[in-house]
Order: structure tokens, then sequence, then C-alpha cells
């Protein structure tokens, strides 16, 4: 029962704070609204006990990370001036595209539950099968996008250095 009510609280507080961090127009306070969401989610590794991810949940995220976008947004904008609001056009370009970003990850996470549920029925599936399917770089696995990503992040900071050195 305590850990209902201990799951029920981090969903609220993932959720809320997942909202403040996209509609807050102040940047930093995005970002600081970004780091009770990593928290929260740190919590629930910890009340399922996982106790390895909690504390890669804490230490990379929830600080390295925070650390670097705290440095790219205090280099490339004023961080205490609200941000403007976009116009209506552009609102829903974005909402169509979240759509679509999430109908592509609700396709790609029913494929791969059927995949393990596949898995399971022949044999339990141990954690190095779920990391190769996960982070492998065979048909249906991963390995690509999440170096992409990396790549992408890499290239917005470098790009938010270079446009902090102009001014």
């Amino acid at each position: 029962m305590a850990q209902q009510i201990i799951f029920y609280v981090l969903a609220v507080i993932i959720t809320v704070f997942s909202i403040l961090a996209v509609t807050s127009k102040q940047i930093i306070r995005s970002a600081t609204y970004l780091l009770f969401v990593l928290l929260g989610t740190a919590g629930l590794y910890l009340l399922l006990g996982y106790n390895y991810l909690f504390a890669v949940q804490i230490a990379v995220y929830a600080g390295g990370i925070m650390v670097l976008f705290i440095f790219a947004i205090l280099l490339t904008n004023k961080p205490g001036e609200n941000v403007k609001t976009e116009l209506p056009i552009r609102r829903i370009v974005a909402g169509l595209t979240s759509l679509a970003g999430l109908a592509f990850c609700g396709h790609i996470i029913y494929w791969n539950v059927k995949k393990i549920s596949v898995l399971t029925e022949m044999a339990d599936i141990t954690p190095q099968q779920l990391g190769r399917m996960m982070m492998g770089t065979d048909k249906y696995q991963y390995l690509l996008p999440f170096e992409m990503i990396s790549i992408l992040l890499l290239a917005c900071i470098v790009g938010a250095i270079m446009v902090a050195r102009k001014r």
C-alpha cells in the first residue's frame, strides 16, 4: 500500500513538473522543472529496486546533463527574460508534429512489446538479451538512432558556444 502511494505521488510530481517544464516562459525555470522530473524518475527507479539505474539517473542526468543544459542556456540566452509567444500556426504545427512523434513512438513500443512477448514465451529474457535488443546493430535495434541523437546533442552544444562567441 505504501509503495502505491509513493508511486502515485511520484507520478503526480513527474506529470506536473513535465507540464510546467514545457509551458514555462522563463527558460531557467523550465530547466529547473526538468530537474525535478529527472529526480522523480530516479525515485521511480529506486521504488522498483533498480539501485544502479537510480544512481545513474542522479549522477548522469540530474547532475551532468542538467549542468550542460544550464551552461548552454546561460551561453545562448538572457535567462531573466521571458520567452516570446509563438504564432498560432507554429503552435498548430508543433502540436501535429508532437502527435506524429507520439504515434511513431507508440508504434515502436507496440512492436517491441510484441517481440519481447514472443521471446518470453520461448524462454525467460535476460538483461543481456534485452540490452542487445535495444542497443544492437541488427534490424529493429536502436544503436544507430541512439548515436545519432548523441551527435545531434553535441552539435547543439557546439552551436550554442559558437553563437555565444559571436556576441
